[in-house]
């Protein structure tokens, strides 16, 4: 009798735990719809942070305007420390613990590419990764749809820049050994090869490293008048107060990820004034209604919050993933949200136009170009450009 009992106990068990995981593979019920993102609050790259925490920001309007079609968006947020090994870690929790409709954005083209994979196996959407690299998107990943340009469209464009605008003669590139790093790096020499030119000089950095000094001397000797970084913040704190110290100030450039000016320029000690950047999003001190409306929320659900750059990319991120929401109707699923997200064309809301088809999951190639002024200004230098180059958009 005994001996039946527990078979009949492990049955149940086993019946109740894959009930369990049928309920929850959808990602939604009735009430909810579930959103989760994973993102670095602390570590080397916590400044980046505040993508995940800007995107609730979102979903908190949403909800308190009634939801779509009557669900609320329950959302989870995940520090996984800038270490791959941890966003495996949060991303299987969040899957097969909480069930997960869809994510969004997701900072560390290495996290991202950690997890792409597992994502894709599960058919969990994944909108606006919080990074941009082509192994994203080319060949298509069916569930996963990219939002701002990719990092050697953004430098293409900024290097384009650099040689016509800034009279550029001698060119530089500081880089992360990385995924991000080295798609910067080759948009950067696809440009300076139809220029006809070469960089002076190309110089890596590991994430975590903290003595720059044998790489801004390697800099200042090419005689670089403009050098380009990409690389995550506390590696450019580091890399402009050490060149400043060895008397080393070339004309900084760096990708849309170093563009929250406030936050770089307090963590530079001043020293981020004259940077140039490229921008993913209207400046923050816009006054376009739409931001607006995004800036009175952060006030009254985060107050604690700093209003920036990178807060507003997690905003810009979730934008789409919830018009897709939206126009799916009542009658929910990843089959009907995957409809919407392949069939949308020119979105637009605080970023670039956006347009996705079944071929190609590259939302956008169009970048702003921003300069740091005094009090941390934004200076708008060129409006949304795209780049000509970009072979993608042949496909």
């Amino acid at each position: 009798m005994r001996k039946v009992l527990i078979a009949v106990m492990i049955v149940c068990t086993v019946f109740m735990i894959s009930s369990w995981a049928c309920a929850a593979k959808p990602g939604f019920d009735d009430k909810e719809i579930r959103i989760a993102q994973w993102g670095p609050q602390t570590g080397p790259a916590a400044p980046w942070g505040s993508v995940a925490r800007g995107s609730d920001i979102l979903f908190k309007i949403i909800n308190d305007e009634g939801g779509i079609h009557g669900r609320k968006i329950k959302y989870f947020i995940r520090d996984d420390q800038y270490n791959p090994a941890q966003t495996k870690a949060v991303v299987k929790e969040l899957v097969e613990r909480e069930g997960i409709f869809a994510f969004v954005g997701g900072v560390s083209a290495a996290a991202g590419m950690a997890v792409k994979g597992y994502l894709e196996q599960n058919k969990v959407i994944w909108v606006g990764p919080a990074t941009a690299i082509n192994e994203y998107v080319f060949p298509v990943q069916p569930y996963l749809f990219g939002i701002y340009p990719l990092y050697d469209d953004e430098a293409s464009i900024l290097t384009k820049y650099a040689v016509e605008k800034l009279k550029a003669k001698k060119i530089a590139f500081f880089y992360q050994n990385d995924a991000y790093g080295k798609s910067g790096l080759e948009g950067c020499e696809d440009r300076m090869k139809a220029l006809k030119m070469k960089l002076v000089e190309k110089s890596s950095v590991e994430p975590g490293e903290k003595d720059l000094s044998s790489q801004m001397l390697r800099l200042k000797n090419s005689g670089a008048d403009v050098v380009i970084m990409w690389v995550n913040p506390t590696s450019a704190v580091i890399a402009l107060k050490t060149a400043a110290t060895v008397g080393f100030k070339p004309q900084w450039m760096s990708s849309n990820t170093l563009s929250d000016y406030v936050l770089m320029n307090k963590i530079t000690g001043g020293l981020w004034e004259g940077v140039i950047t490229g921008a993913f999003a209207v400046a923050p001190d816009s006054n376009t209604p739409l931001l607006k409306k995004y800036r009175e929320a952060a006030k009254k659900y985060a107050p604690e919050e700093r209003w920036g750059t990178f807060y507003m990319a997690g905003i810009l991120f979730a934008e789409p993933l919830v018009e897709a929401i939206k126009r799916a109707g009542r009658n929910l699923s990843t089959e009907a949200v995957l409809k919407q997200l392949n069939s949308m064309k020119n979105f637009q809301g605080i970023g670039p136009p956006v347009t996705w088809t079944p071929a190609v999951h590259q939302g956008s190639d169009a970048i702003m170009i921003q300069k740091c002024g005094p009090n941390s200004t934004y200076i708008t230098l060129q409006d949304w450009t795209t780049n000509e180059l970009a072979t993608w958009k042949k496909k």
